[in-house]
């Protein structure tokens, strides 16, 4: 008699940090209605949270392997996609009669992205991350001990991606985009410098705790 092969556990850690990751990539959008302005560089909102997914990929392919931080990032498009289209479905239903009209302008105008806008955010979403995760493991395979500047090197490496993909596919015919490439490329970079690796560090540091305190 045979025996079958038991699934691998989840180590809380991994559903902690699966949890954070989905919550992370419905709100980016969100989040991306809103210019920030930091000093003399100007960013969409939605990078904060994007941040936050790969530092997250990031601390589970630390702590549970490549192999496991790419499952997250494909399991990411579920809450992403699904994500889209229930805003699509909000928006062609009628709304009530006792909303404000200021409130269903707002609510419109946030929520009513184009289809080349989706596009290029899921598709610079997948790309981007999947690279980051592929850096990030690939500089630990070599030989690499510093956490902080593996975090630094991937990050700057996918957003400098993620840009490209997403400003190309989303605005690309409409207006010239030179110039938007570079600003958002050089708020990116330097973002990615300073925080993913500080949140990496935190993340991973939480994970082991977690999984330790279950021992």
């Amino acid at each position: 008699m045979t025996e079958t092969a038991s699934p691998r556990a989840i180590t809380p850690s991994l559903l902690a940090l699966a949890i954070f990751y989905g919550g992370m990539v419905c709100i980016a959008g969100v989040l991306g209605n809103k210019q920030v302005a930091l000093g003399p560089l100007a960013v969409e909102g939605g990078i904060f949270a994007f941040l936050m997914l790969v530092a997250t990929s990031s601390a589970v392919a630390e702590l549970h392997g490549r192999a496991v931080a790419n499952q997250l990032v494909l399991w990411g498009f579920v809450p992403l996609v699904a994500s889209v289209l229930l805003a699509l479905l909000v928006l062609v239903l009628p709304a009530s009669g006792s909303m404000q009209p200021a409130s269903l302008a707002a609510f419109d105008t946030i929520m009513g992205s184009t289809p080349r806008i989706w596009l290029g955010g899921i598709t610079a979403y997948g790309c981007s991350t999947l690279l980051n995760v592929a850096i990030f493991s690939r500089l630990k395979r070599g030989g690499g001990s510093l956490l902080f500047i593996r975090s630094a090197v991937a990050s700057m490496a996918s957003q400098i991606v993620d840009t490209l993909i997403f400003i190309t596919i989303a605005f690309y015919g409409v207006f010239p985009i030179g110039e938007l490439l570079l600003g958002q490329m050089l708020a990116k970079v330097v973002l990615s410098a300073v925080v993913v690796p500080l949140a990496i560090v935190l993340l991973v540091r939480i994970g082991r705790r977690l999984d330790h305190s279950r021992n």
